[in-house]
């Protein structure tokens, strides 16, 4: 994203009195770095495991009863060893999904945007999540031609919908063509020269489709039924700590489909380790999780959206409170999206409900805004809280 946003930082140059000449796009160049950099922090995070005093087994694994592991050399393959223990942790994340439509294995997923060695003049990307609207964002800032086809009506069902417009307007604002209320029903041709074929029979010739419909639990092979451990709708069900139907086994993280977020995962193994084995029972808040969505415009959030507020507390009791405008950072180019600030608050209490935003640095800034809404701070204590000026953020503490 960073190595995308770079092209629109040299395009504003002017403004601020800076001629810059021709700029030269290495996008294999680039790409290379990131495997780089991926490789790099696989090797530390191994190096961690290995520190920690962590035996570390390779191979695939899957229960042969409800007290044992199977290790193959391959996925379903003969077990070559097995390992018995009082408990276990299920934590294997989850895969991306694929439509089961023609020539669907001409495709891309998530996964596969990082083993390129080049990207095509035009993509086609399906999908209306993070994933969907962050790669869109990403390829079109490398100079891709971008197509984005969603089924339903909206982009990031399940973010505040007044949110999700405007990252909607900032998209179609630097030439992401996102047709909505559209569905894909094909793909063919050869890798490179590809036809995307969709429900009203409109055709878009591209050179590589992106498939960004989602993730699955991971749950193939890994011999839930021998262990006895119930799956509900493609996922391990567990309770509030994180225990599946058999009491020695538990699960967290994307394989229980619950927030699937990689922080949301480490608190549950962490919950997980205070309960067991650190006489500590503590569980996740699942209700206040701050997450964000790396597009361009970025959208970041914490609590209740305001859709989510209005179903709880009825429409009378809830405050919605918010500032549009254009930042200072884009004041002399004129041009970009502006920025949304949000602040959802429970009226009979003056409670923070939510707090979303719109913007440059909306991850960073809702991180730390994220503090107050955990603490319940209302809107009275925003309000006597000094504005940082100038800066995005103060809007939060002005409105």
């Amino acid at each position: 994203m960073y190595g995308a946003q770079a092209r629109h930082q040299l395009a504003d140059a002017s403004a601020y009195g800076l001629e810059i000449g021709s700029v030269r796009s290495d996008v294999p160049d680039l790409l290379r770095r990131v495997r780089a950099e991926v490789d790099r922090l696989n090797a530390l995070h191994l190096g961690f495991l290995e520190k920690a005093g962590v035996q570390l087994i390779s191979g695939w694994g899957r229960f042969t009863a409800a007290d044992r592991i199977g290790i193959s050399d391959q996925r379903g393959g003969p077990v070559r060893e097995e390992l018995s223990a009082p408990r276990f942790l299920v934590a294997v994340g989850g895969r991306p999904a694929r439509p089961e439509i023609p020539g669907v294995e001409h495709s891309w997923v998530s996964d596969d945007i990082f083993l390129l060695k080049d990207v095509p003049s035009a993509v086609v990307v399906v999908g209306a999540g993070f994933i969907a609207c962050e790669f869109a964002c990403i390829l079109r800032g490398l100079g891709v031609a971008v197509t984005q086809v969603v089924r339903g009506p909206r982009l990031l069902r399940g973010f505040d919908a007044e949110l999700a417009d405007a990252v909607l307007g900032g998209m179609r604002e630097q030439g992401i063509e996102v047709l909505l209320d559209q569905t894909l029903v094909a793909v063919a041709g050869e890798p490179g020269a590809l036809t995307a074929r969709l429900g009203s029979g409109e055709s878009l010739a591209c050179g590589g489709v992106l498939m960004a419909t989602g993730r699955r639990p991971w749950l193939a092979d890994l011999g839930l039924n021998a262990a006895g451990v119930a799956v509900e709708n493609g996922r391990i069900t567990v309770d509030a700590n994180s225990c599946t139907s058999v009491p020695h086994i538990h699960a967290v993280g994307d394989v229980t489909d619950r927030v699937n977020l990689t922080p949301v995962a480490i608190d549950e193994g962490r919950a997980f380790a205070d309960s067991v084995f650190g006489s500590r029972q503590r569980q996740v808040n699942h209700d206040l999780v701050a997450s964000a969505v790396f597009s361009d415009p970025e959208l970041a959030t914490v609590g209740l959206s305001e859709e989510q507020a209005i179903e709880r507390h009825g429409v009378d009791g809830v405050v919605v409170h918010r500032a549009r405008f254009r930042s200072m950072a884009r004041a002399l180019p004129a041009s970009g999206p502006r920025c949304l600030l949000k602040l959802v608050v429970e009226k009979h209490t003056d409670r923070v409900l939510g707090c979303h935003m719109v913007g440059e640095h909306a991850a960073e800034i809702i991180q730390m805004a994220a503090i107050a809404v955990g603490m319940g701070a209302t809107k009275a204590d925003f309000d006597r809280t000094m504005a940082l000026h100038p800066s995005v953020s103060e809007e939060f503490v002005t409105m």
